[in-house]
């Protein structure tokens, strides 16, 4: 109720308001601030832009005097011996096809695994742990001993769990009584 009276008394002859406002005079512009350049000054600025664009020839022949000779420091080329060269090991497991277009892998580095290889490692320890112990795994892919604990620590396969569906005969009903 109280909106309704203060929009009554705020719109009450609101045109003639409006009207008044917009026939008022214009508030005038400030006046600009005259620059004013002394003779003086004029001839100071001139003389410095014609001596910053003059040609020195004492300081050009100083410039050309100067030779700057740079060199990069060079290193002994490494040489690739056979202990930098990573072993490679085959892979165990792949995916079949060419799955999403990517070129299959062939090898590994020792001490990596390829995703599928994780993912059947995680789930031969999963299902066998008294089999594929942390040793036995570490061994197999070739990897170190304190990576192997933390991969089979830290990381779990997905567990799939399909539920059939449930019969006629095993389903609730409820009777008439």
């Amino acid at each position: 109720m109280g909106a309704r009276v203060a929009r009554v008394f705020r719109n009450f002859n609101l045109e003639n308001r409006v009207h008044r406002e917009i026939g008022k005079a214009k508030p005038e512009v400030a006046p600009r601030h005259l620059t004013h350049i002394d003779p003086v000054q004029s001839t100071e600025v001139t003389e410095i832009n014609d001596a910053i664009h003059k040609r020195n020839d004492p300081l050009l022949g100083l410039l050309k005097s100067v030779y700057v000779e740079s060199k990069d420091p060079t290193e002994a080329p490494k040489e690739v011996t056979e202990e930098d060269v990573e072993e490679r090991r085959p892979l165990k497991f792949s995916l079949p096809g060419d799955p999403y277009g990517i070129v299959e892998i062939t090898d590994v580095p020792k001490g990596k695994l390829s995703i599928v290889e994780a993912l059947k490692a995680l789930n031969n320890h999963k299902n066998a742990p008294q089999t594929w112990t942390l040793d036995k795994v570490a061994q197999e892919y070739s990897l170190d001993l304190k990576d192997t604990k933390a991969l089979l620590q830290h990381f779990i396969p997905f567990e799939v769990k399909i539920i059939p569906p449930k019969t006629k005969d095993d389903a609730k009903q409820i009777k008439d009584t």
